[in-house]
């Protein structure tokens, strides 16, 4: 089963996971009972995590970071992920008895037709809690909603032993939901704005008010940026509103925009205190996790049911957690 599902994560489909078990251990097995192998281990892994008996190789006493004090990130993120809408399944149910009738034989009725998404694509969220070097890294999926995420958020950091850390940092992206769930768990005392993030917003501005590559335009949000990081919110949002008055009225929209994200994060904008006390400033490795933990399950022609995507990322959680061996030598009775 765990060379199964390792063949697995790396593969771009279930066919060529069959293929690739042939070559590495001449077994053969066709895409299908693959499929089933893989979905269903996903799915024992996220039973396995959710009564408790995956907890992770480290806690937050061994996370200490250079000034000798212990450290740990925590970060949430969503994620976009295909899905097979009801009417794709509609679609090919018809295509299946067509073909049906065409073989002029009767055939064993088909199993129940299990309802599919109202989108084609439907967010995930990922939450991270991992140390300073990243060599120390606890992530977990849920397909459900931002409630969802965080009980995640709480189960994780009871099971790292956040509470233990002496500085307890989260670096998120803005979205509302995720700094609302890490507000109401309690399990960080820091949240900062992701530097990205909020160059990209800063950015957006620039283009609409000064145009695409316009040279004062670029020095405008470079020391804006400048500001921000080195500053602090205040700098920053002076010199946004400077800029403003000397707007016209149809640019000023823009820069009313970008007014409006640094209000409602104003709090998260601390960058220099965050640099001063040597934290990051950074959401790069949630923004990894999400990377890694969907690229079996991105692609072209990639459709799943919302349970099976869930457990195939569970996998990729269990191997980015480092838990891989240790779940397999301790639930796969195989390897004893």
């Amino acid at each position: 089963m765990s060379l199964i599902c390792r063949l697995n994560q790396s593969s771009a489909s279930f066919r060529k996971t069959a293929d690739n078990l042939k070559r590495a251990a001449q077994i053969e097995s066709n895409p299908e009972t693959i499929r089933q192998v893989v979905e269903g281990e996903g799915k024992a892994v996220l039973q396995a995590a959710g009564q408790g008996r995956l907890p992770p190789t480290w806690t937050a006493e061994d996370c200490r970071s250079a000034s000798g004090k212990t450290r740990v990130y925590a970060s949430c993120d969503g994620v976009k992920v295909p899905l097979v809408t009801d009417e794709e399944k509609r679609k090919r149910r018809q295509k299946v008895h067509q073909k049906r009738r065409h073989r002029g034989r009767k055939c064993k009725p088909l199993p129940r037709l299990k309802a599919g998404a109202d989108n084609a694509w439907k967010e995930f969220r990922l939450v991270a809690h991992y140390d300073e070097t990243g060599r120390h890294t606890h992530v977990s999926v849920t397909r459900g909603d931002h409630e969802a995420a965080g009980r995640l958020i709480a189960r994780d950091a009871l099971l790292v032993g956040l509470s233990k850390a002496e500085e307890r940092i989260a670096n998120v992206d803005g979205a509302p939901w995720i700094r609302n769930q890490l507000e109401l768990h309690g399990t960080v005392e820091h949240i900062g704005l992701d530097f990205y993030h909020f160059s990209e917003h800063v950015h957006t501005a620039r283009r609409k008010v000064f145009g695409e590559e316009d040279a004062e335009g670029l020095a405008w949000s470079e020391q804006l940026l400048h500001r921000a990081k080195h500053e602090g919110y205040a700098s920053a949002w002076e010199m946004a509103i400077a800029c403003r008055s000397r707007a016209t009225r149809s640019k000023r929209g823009a820069l009313d925009r970008l007014l409006g994200y640094m209000s409602e994060r104003r709090e998260m904008i601390r960058y220099p205190d965050f640099l001063a006390k040597g934290w990051q400033i950074g959401s790069g490795p949630i923004e990894a996790q999400c990377k890694t933990t969907t690229a079996r399950v991105k692609g072209s022609a990639k459709r799943w049911d919302a349970p099976n995507a869930e457990a195939v990322m569970a996998l990729a959680c269990l191997d980015n957690s480092r838990l891989w061996d240790r779940y397999w030598l301790t639930h796969d009775p195989s390897t004893n």
